[in-house]
């Protein structure tokens, strides 16, 4: 099934987007799909395919932030809590996230095989992550769905291990929220390209 955009398209318009609803326009079949395709096409360091991701979609996602909310009441002072549970709750109404891990076996066994460059494959690692996630994520903004990109790990990493059955090794990297967008995103200001790019030979 053929996205309604170009790439180029889903690049430019993929968007943090915070205002989301519990609803998809798009089958969880599709959800799955994608986040698939991203586990077997993105690429990796010596295809060391490290990255491991979880699916929650709507009572199992809500489950996940209502954990997150009680966690976080346990440490956030009482005067600032109003606010982190405003946050929270924004994640919590939306449809679904998408965890993402990297599993340290691989890491260690090109780290074993390749000594000369066993202080890059944990940086690759990262590198790897990233990858998986911006492509799921710029093909759910293709999609129709909005997204936003959180990191409330450590402080959930043990009960999310004890509630979805995640192997205690994975290192939980990242959690990408996401459901139908209520609300277009801001504006987004550019610095000059001049700055960031420099092309040679042209």
């Amino acid at each position: 099934m053929a996205a309604s955009k170009s790439f180029i398209e889903a690049v430019q318009e993929r968007r943090s987007v915070y205002t989301l609803s519990p609803e998809s326009p798009i089958s969880d079949d599709r959800i799955v799909e994608i986040v698939e395709t991203a586990i077997k096409s993105a690429p990796s360091s010596f295809n060391s395919q490290s990255t491991r991701a979880v699916v929650l979609l709507k009572k199992e996602h809500a489950k996940l932030w209502e954990e997150t909310k009680t966690i976080l009441k346990a440490i956030v002072p009482a005067e600032a809590f109003p606010s982190t549970e405003q946050r929270i709750n924004g994640f919590k109404n939306a449809y679904g996230t998408i965890l993402w891990f990297e599993d340290p076996a691989p890491v260690k066994a090109l780290q074993e095989k390749l000594p000369l460059y066993a202080d890059k494959f944990p940086v690759w690692s990262e590198h790897t992550s990233a990858i998986h996630q911006y492509i799921v994520w710029t093909a759910l903004e293709a999609e129709g769905l909005g997204a936003n990109l959180q990191h409330y790990n450590p402080l959930i990493d043990q009960k999310i291990q004890a509630e979805w059955n995640v192997p205690a090794e994975w290192s939980l990297k990242a959690q990408l929220v996401f459901g139908k967008p209520t609300a277009a995103a801001g504006e987004k200001s550019f610095q000059p390209l001049e700055e960031r790019l420099k092309v040679y030979g042209k």
